[in-house]
């Protein structure tokens, strides 16, 4: 049995919009322990990015809370694509597409789920098996055309046209609740809000093919915005995947630790793991002592360590000290382009150059008189060195492999100067 009330938890963390039915849920994880539940996704990229994070980290949850979460990759589904949220047909990938993306964001759960008291089931194991008679005759016909038009995802879609592949869409999604419910003991599904309609048409199936008695649950999270009335889940370089070859631990690391006052809180509730005691506290820093944003270093050690491991955070965190302090020197070739992948760039060929003339030609200064004052005066460091001797050559093959060489103009304004 659970040694808390995991319902009672994700209420107090906000992250639960609608229950299918919550007395009989609650009923059930009253009197039982084997409580399986799952989420899916399809492989149609080849990363999660953290917007759908969100109902994963209440997976999570569950799994922590001593129950079993299952991670259906819909290789089935993914073929199609999920209406929900578009507004015009998805562009349909290649088999060996959908295969590849397969592989990765298995790879990616795994990471995040672990191996003890969790699997990952495909659902091209059972849809790739059914023909189109099967599928109209044990299936189709269980459905109203006319409830169909009414969920929300396709209503949406009506004015534009929806075809009849993604408007099958929702039956499939229910064949795969029914699936998992009857041959592996699953009786909970878990969804972002738009999945409503398609998570009660699961249940509905299940109760028309196994009677009404059959336990069968769905919960809801809320869609997230920011403060703002925004999307969460962007940043100014688009969106925050999970795949670190996409978005680098630091970059990561940096989306979270400058998130806004207004919302850290409700992160912190969302995407960690601390204790309402510990959020509780942070929330009071928050409001005490801003300036000190312990609340969003906190945010940014935890979800980091949570994708990342401890060796991501400790680098991600390693570049952040070393690029607010300056000494840049011990930074690896790999960490620089982390750490200043979205800072100014500028372009510099291989041949020493006069600290000056090479300021004026990177653009970095405006003029040779104001590039003479800023170096004069101490407002100019090269690849972490101040410089103040208007003889200087930089040389471009000294530090970072000869790629880079990395100018700061005051406390923390760099250009990244690639080296041609």
């Amino acid at each position: 049995m659970a040694k808390f009330d995991i319902l009672e938890d994700l209420k107090w963390r906000g992250a639960i919009n609608q229950e299918t039915d919550e007395e009989g849920l609650r009923e059930y994880l009253k009197n039982h322990d084997d409580l399986a539940l799952y989420c899916g996704t399809d492989p149609t990229g080849d990363s999660l990015h953290i917007g759908h994070l969100i109902p994963f980290m209440i997976l999570k949850r569950f799994q922590l809370a001593g129950y079993h979460p299952v991670i259906l990759i819909g290789g089935g589904t993914g073929a199609i694509g999920d209406p929900s949220g578009r507004k015009t047909e998805r562009v349909l990938q290649t088999a060996e597409q959908v295969k590849e993306n397969e592989k990765k964001l298995t790879a990616q759960m795994k990471k995040l789920f672990g191996t003890e008291n969790f699997e990952i089931v495909n659902n091209a194991e059972w849809l790739g098996k059914m023909n189109l008679l099967d599928f109209l005759r044990d299936y189709g016909k269980f459905f109203q055309v006319n409830n169909m038009l009414n969920k929300d995802v396709v209503a949406s879609r009506l004015e534009n046209g929806i075809s009849f592949t993604e408007f099958s869409y929702q039956i499939l999604q229910a064949i795969d609740f029914y699936h998992l419910n009857k041959d592996h003991n699953v009786q909970m599904q878990i969804g972002g809000s738009d999945q409503w309609g398609n998570i009660t048409a699961g249940i509905d199936l299940i109760h028309k093919l196994e009677g009404s008695d059959q336990k069968a649950f769905g919960l809801t999270i809320p869609l997230m915005l920011k403060a703002d009335g925004t999307k969460f889940g962007k940043s100014a370089g688009g969106a925050v995947w999970l795949d670190p070859e996409k978005t680098s631990p630091y970059e990561f690391y940096q989306f979270w630790i400058n998130q806004d006052d207004r919302d850290v809180v409700k992160y912190l509730k969302y995407f960690t793991f601390l204790s309402h005691e510990e959020i509780e506290e942070l929330a009071e820093k928050t409001e005490k002592e801003p300036w000190k944003r312990a609340a969003q270093k906190k945010l940014a050690e935890e979800v980091t360590k949570f994708v990342h491991g401890e060796e991501g955070l400790k680098e991600a965190k390693m570049i952040t000290e070393a690029l607010f302090s300056g000494n840049i020197k011990d930074l690896s070739v790999k960490q620089i382009e982390q750490g200043l992948s979205s800072a100014p760039s500028a372009e510099a060929d291989k041949e020493k150059k006069n600290i000056v003339e090479f300021l004026v030609d990177t653009k970095i200064e405006p003029s040779k008189r104001q590039a003479r004052e800023d170096v004069k005066n101490g407002a100019i460091y090269v690849n972490g060195d101040r410089q103040q001797d208007l003889e200087f050559e930089v040389d471009p093959s000294s530090a970072f492999d000869g790629k880079y060489v990395i100018i700061r103009k005051g406390k923390r304004k760099y250009t990244l100067v690639h080296v041609k």
